[in-house]
């Protein structure tokens, strides 16, 4: 039955496959006909050419589905009928152009008998093309089964209906992607799935319902409607450059600001804005104009804003620079007393303004950190809540004509003292003393030290751990003792990493195992934070490919359980 059902599921997948080929041909041959002569066509600027349709982010699917299949339930070898009704609905999340994720839900509302409902998850693949889209996708997840109708012509005899399960499905299909409501709305022309369902309906029962094993091997045909959201390829950002017209001028001259916007969309209306650095700039259009009236002398930049949304690539800046010619500028030189300073000291900034006509001058200050007061020839920087380093103070005269100069100087707050370098610390120590049998197994009251231990390794990720294993002098006060016993503390050592590393799950390139010279039948831990040394001194690596480690013996499996695992 099943070599039957993955026939006719290969012969389907096959059939599909070959309709979007065509499909896919047809479109290409579409495309590529016309009436226009060869040279005609190809003398057409490609600026002329319609835009691909974006391709879209997150796919929406409802439809219908048809769900083929005569498998049966075992052993009493009830057999189920085609679903001729079922509803199925998916939505995909598209990573890049081609793969994404999806769900899927299928519902065969049959009653009690033969009745289905999966929900899936896995990996959709799409191949996206100028009008079509071909995908393949394999999903896994949860299925509901309801039980076949009767049991060898009894109907006083039922499989139990609605039974969960898992369900597993494989397949393709075609998309066509309509221009409608822009491309938002797109028809499966079909989806071509191999499906599989297994569900145990449990032992038969005294009452007429009778138990068994399904394991649906079907074929599902679907087709509906595809709502598509979001887009792969964004279109074409907008970009902006102007110029100004002159660019040099003298105090009172006007200079005009010209933008030229591209891809602008001609279906949306551009909103335009300028600012300037210097004197007063006026327009709401592709054109702003600027009063240098109040410019002081110097180079200035006007910034022009376009956009037709808040979204990125919707909007765009340009900038162009002008110069204001000066005249007789001041001049004026910036100190500070003093200049270098403690956290949250202040200075005193001195400023000494010259103008060539003895013309008024007016003071200010700005500070690259901290705040600065002051109108006068003094001001005073505060550096309450700035970082050490050096802070750039600038002095600004302004004379009575709007002309200006600047100077700076410079400001040092000291760091702080570093902080004490880490230093290891030791933690909790295991025992080795109650298994005279096992000496150098860690037994059930050594898990509560390394149960902490694995704890605060979790906690500081960037942390080691140093494991050192003793021995007690009367383990080896004899010679023949001393042979058996001269790798305990390896192997209490080896097998505490073993412990740390396969049951609490530490990365074992953060433990090192070592043995010491303790006199007692333990093992030490030593915790290493990042940037501490340990100290070695009386330490000996362990040679972990000599020594092997012996896990914890795990619980014997009682005969219920085996029995369940079998099932």
């Amino acid at each position: 039955m099943f070599e039957r059902t993955h026939r006719f599921s290969t012969k389907t997948l096959l059939a599909a496959c070959a309709l979007g080929l065509a499909a896919s041909s047809m479109s290409a041959q579409t495309g590529s006909s016309s009436s226009t002569p060869p040279a005609a066509a190809s003398a057409a600027p490609a600026a002329t050419l319609p835009a691909a349709p974006p391709i879209s982010r997150f796919d929406i699917f409802t439809g219908y589905s048809y769900l083929g299949t005569h498998s049966t339930v075992k052993p009493d070898g009830v057999q189920y009928s085609s679903m001729n009704y079922g509803a199925i609905g998916s939505a995909a999340y598209f990573f890049n152009k081609y793969a994404g994720g999806q769900f899927e839900y299928y519902n065969s509302p049959g009653g009690t008998n033969d009745a289905l409902s999966t929900f899936e998850v896995g990996p959709i693949f799409r191949y996206p093309m100028k009008d079509f889209t071909v995908f393949a996708h394999g999903l896994v997840g949860g299925a509901r089964l309801g039980g076949a109708s009767s049991v060898h012509g009894d109907p006083t005899f039922f499989v139990e209906p609605f039974t969960m399960g898992v369900g597993l499905t494989a397949g393709g299909g075609m998309d066509y992607d309509t221009p409608l409501f822009n491309h938002h709305l797109g028809i499966r022309l079909f989806q071509a799935d191999y499906q599989y369902v297994h569900a145990d309906f449990g032992p038969a029962l005294s009452n007429g319902v009778a138990g068994g094993r399904a394991n649906l091997n079907a074929a599902r045909l679907s087709t509906g409607l595809l709502f598509h959201f979001g887009s792969i390829v964004p279109p074409p950002p907008v970009t902006y450059t102007c110029t100004a017209s002159p660019a040099s001028v003298y105090p009172g001259d006007p200079v005009t600001i010209t933008g030229m916007a591209m891809n602008l969309n001609p279906k949306k209306t551009a909103t335009y804005s300028w600012t300037t650095d210097g004197g007063k700039i006026s327009g709401n259009s592709s054109t702003g104009n600027i009063d240098t009236t109040t410019a002081a002398p110097g180079t200035y930049t006007a910034k022009g804003h376009v956009e037709e949304g808040n979204k990125p690539g919707q909007m765009a800046d340009c900038t162009a620079s002008y110069t204001v010619k000066p005249f007789e500028p001041p001049t004026v030189s910036c100190s500070a007393n003093p200049s270098t300073i403690n956290p949250g000291d202040s200075s005193t900034i001195t400023a000494q303004g010259v103008s060539p006509q003895n013309r008024p001058l007016t003071y200010s200050y700005s500070a690259s950190s901290g705040s600065i007061t002051g109108t006068g020839s003094t001001g005073t920087l505060a550096t309450t809540g700035a970082a050490p380093g050096t802070i750039t103070v600038t002095c600004n005269v302004t004379d009575d004509k709007g002309q200006t100069a600047s100077s700076t100087t410079s400001v040092t707050i000291t760091a702080p003292p570093p902080p004490p370098a880490p230093v290891t610390a030791a933690l909790c120590a295991v025992k080795f003393d109650r298994d005279v049998k096992r000496p150098t197994r860690v037994d059930n009251e050594a898990k509560a030290c390394l149960d902490d231990i694995a704890l605060n390794m979790q906690r500081t990720s960037d942390a080691k751990i140093a494991v050192i294993g003793q021995t007690a002098a009367p383990e080896h006060a004899t010679k023949a003792k001393a042979k058996r016993t001269s790798k305990y503390a390896a192997e209490r050592a080896v097998n505490t990493k073993d412990y740390l590393v396969n049951e609490k799950g530490i990365d074992a390139s953060r433990i090192s195992v070592y043995t010491g010279v303790a006199d007692e039948k333990g093992v030490e831990t030593i915790l290493i934070p990042a940037g501490a040394m340990l100290d070695t001194t009386g330490l000996t690596p362990v040679d972990e490919s000599a020594v092997k480690a012996k896990p914890r013996n795990p619980a014997k499996a009682t005969h219920h359980s085996k029995k369940k695992m079998t099932m």
